[in-house]
């Protein structure tokens, strides 16, 4: 109950803190961008400095600088956002992107912070507008300029290196958005693409009655209602005269081919891919009627001012492509107004989603001092879903990574599957010792190697620290979904704890866990040493250290990210699995002296030291079954498991103490075996007494 008690404290502890803001100032920006460039005021409703450039005797607006964690605060692998410095020019590329700073495990005392700043620093020169992929780089120069461009990732740190693109992208679109004309919307790679295949020559009626051009009408008492009372409706908006039409409009996607090619010669057609980037959007507006949604202020190439566009609640910039290639129209539309607009790609505009236009009417009333009232007027539109593409499987978000480790995902999918059988049906596996023993050391081998070596999905206190540090800041806890593997564990060690207690992942799904018994294992089978049973009093007690160390990661976590990242380093996880030994000596000596120390102290970190083994005790409270079974002889008189049990959790009176069970079965096979089990002896030899001396008899007589 203490140990519940003290969790809660620190969570609430954690909740109550800060998010994290940037570091940055304007003297400091000054010596990052030294002449010719000029750093200005602080923006004062969005936190980014104004970069100017010396052009002949007067600055020019070069783009803005900012740093990530105050646009986009994303958790990073250890809960703590990281920190970029990003300069944007004016267009949307990137001038420069560094690292001011991060809490990243795998990058802190691990691979180094070398291969994180060399990422980061391969973001220079791509632009916004391009579709920034993490892969290879063979064919980066190929595709120059295009809106696909690729990255080098770095090995052992996938999550860190995707939550790092994700906050730069974040950022960034943030004040593309706000400073530079890119309309508010979703990451440019998450979206559905329209369709360049499936041309057929349609008509004018045909591209109707396929929903590719779709037709709006507004009559006057419509727009007379929506004016009611606001004392400048007209008179004529009632009786017959309601039903006129006051403006038609016709909504189309241009650079659909289907529309496109049917609606322009090919000579506008590919006029009109050639004004476009790849990725934008060219929209066709036609109006007829009394009211259309050309002003009588209207510029060619700038943003209409009657006619708006919005996807969900974020509004999209239309701006005119001014195009003066003919439309093949119907005759009576030839006179009407029609305009081609186009909605850049960066601005996250989805085809496969619902457009929402709306046609603003503006009225005036009073003489000196006039009022004006407007009406927005919904023009829906959705371009039919056989015309568009849904997103590509290797698209930025976190889904693309479960995607990408799909195959990695089925086999755990199968190990657990098959781990959750044997626990809940364990009669045929203890059968033999031999059985057992092959069962296990297989599966701890595949726990090492390809859950914990080649996966990486070793379960850690880091896990936990992230989260509260994420809490703590009030930010979402969807990074973690950046490590799939992580998640489906916790999943499963989630729904075991419930059932069977911590054991299930302690004993069987870590992998430093799985790395101490195999090591052990080998050298009992060497015969190197003789392993130490503490006393059972001496046991309790040093049992009761691995509830310290959690209750220091946690409060630390709660209160100093930087002291977190040292104090999470009693666990040897990330040495000895994340990065296979592979690390400043320090941390290798820890590491590989706790394997040694496992030869003669059987699993002494795991049972003394670990503090997500602790955790998991503590949560292990809610498990339902007590599913290893007991006979009323288990302590009284017979101790055989509990001096078998290598983890000295069962009491003398035969109790089992679940929350340092570590699952292993070997108290199960003893307790099935006539062989090995006294209490099932000691009956075998009763039922023979009786016999014998019937034979006795019948021999005598």
């Amino acid at each position: 109950m203490t140990g519940r008690r003290l969790l809660a404290a620190v969570l609430l502890t954690g909740m109550a803190l800060a998010a994290q803001a940037g570091v940055m100032t304007r003297a400091a920006l000054q010596r990052h961008f030294p002449p010719p460039w000029t750093v200005g005021e602080k923006d004062a409703q969005l936190p980014v400095w104004p970069i100017f450039k010396q052009d002949m005797t007067s600055p020019v607006l070069a783009g803005y600088v900012f740093e990530s964690t105050d646009l986009a605060p994303i958790p990073g692998f250890s809960g703590t956002p990281i920190n970029l410095l990003v300069a944007l020019d004016a267009k949307g590329a990137f001038l420069d992107v560094r690292v001011l700073s991060h809490h990243e495990p795998v990058f802190l005392e691990g691979l180094g912070e070398g291969p994180l700043l060399r990422f980061a620093e391969q973001y220079k020169g791509l632009s916004l507008r391009q579709n920034i992929k993490i892969g290879s780089n063979a064919n980066r120069g190929e595709q120059h300029g295009s809106a696909n461009v690729y990255i080098d990732g770095v090995a052992k740190a996938t999550a860190s290196v995707r939550i790092l693109h994700q906050s730069l992208l974040a950022s960034a679109l943030r004040v593309a958005r706000a400073r530079l004309g890119f309309a508010a919307g979703s990451d440019p790679a998450l979206l559905a693409r329209v369709r360049r295949d499936g041309f057929r020559p349609m008509d004018w009626d045909a591209l109707l009655q396929a929903g590719l051009v779709q037709r709006v009408r507004l009559s006057r008492g419509q727009v007379e209602r929506a004016f009611a009372g606001t004392g400048v409706e007209e008179a004529e908006g009632t009786g017959a005269a309601s039903g006129e039409t006051f403006s038609e409009l016709y909504l189309a996607y241009l650079n659909v081919p289907a529309v496109g090619r049917n609606l322009l010669s090919e000579a506008g057609w590919q006029h009109l891919l050639g004004r476009i980037d790849e990725g934008d959007h060219a929209l066709l507006a036609i109006a007829t009627g009394r009211y259309t949604f050309v002003g009588d202020r209207f510029v060619r190439g700038a943003v209409p001012d009657r006619l708006t566009l919005r996807q969900g609640e974020l509004p999209l910039e239309l701006r005119d492509l001014d195009l003066d290639d003919p439309l093949r129209l119907p005759a009576a539309l030839r006179r009407a107004d029609a305009k081609v607009f186009r909605v850049i790609g960066p601005a996250g505009l989805d085809p496969a989603r619902p457009l929402d236009f709306a046609l603003r009417v503006t009225r005036e009333k009073g003489m000196l001092y006039g009022e004006r009232v407007s009406r927005d007027f919904a023009l829906p539109y959705r371009l039919p879903v056989d015309q568009v593409i849904a997103p590509q499987d290797e698209a930025k978000g976190w889904q693309a990574v479960w995607h990408a480790r799909a195959w990695e995902l089925a086999v755990l999918a199968g190990a657990l599957a098959l781990l959750a059988v044997v626990l809940a049906r364990p009669r045929w596996i203890v059968a033999t010792p031999a059985r057992l023993a092959r069962f296990r050391t297989g599966y701890l081998v595949f726990t090492l190697v390809f859950i914990g070596w080649f996966a990486q999905g070793q379960l850690s206190i880091v896990h936990v620290t992230a989260a509260i540090q994420a809490l703590a800041a009030g930010r979402s806890l969807g990074f973690l979904l950046y490590d799939p593997m992580s998640v489906a564990l916790w999943a499963f060690a989630a729904l075991t704890l419930v059932v069977w207690g911590r054991g299930t992942f302690c004993g069987w799904l870590c992998p430093f866990g799985a790395l101490q018994e195999l090591a052990a294992q080998l050298a009992r089978r060497a015969g190197l040493g003789k392993r130490l049973r503490p006393h059972r009093d001496l046991d309790a007690r040093l049992k009761r250290l691995k509830y310290a160390v959690l209750a220091v990661v946690l409060m630390l976590a709660a209160v100093s990210p930087a002291w977190t990242d040292r104090a999470v380093e009693v666990e040897p996880f990330k040495t000895a699995i994340t990065l296979n030994f592979v690390h400043a000596w320090p941390f290798v000596a820890w590491a590989g002296g706790l394997v040694l120390l496992n030869l003669v102290l059987y699993k002494g970190f795991c049972r003394y030291l670990c503090p997500l083994g602790a955790g998991l005790k503590l949560l292990g409270h809610a498990r339902l079954l007590k599913w290893i079974p007991r006979r009323a002889e288990c302590g009284t008189p017979c101790q055989t498991c509990r001096h078998r049990c290598e983890y000295q959790a069962i009491k003398p009176d035969g109790a089992i103490v679940y929350g340092e069970c570590f699952q292993c079965l070997d108290c199960v096979a003893i307790h099935d075996s006539p062989q090995r089990c006294a209490p099932l002896i000691a009956r075998g030899r009763q039922r023979v007494i009786p016999v014998h001396a019937a034979a006795a008899v019948r021999s005598a007589a």
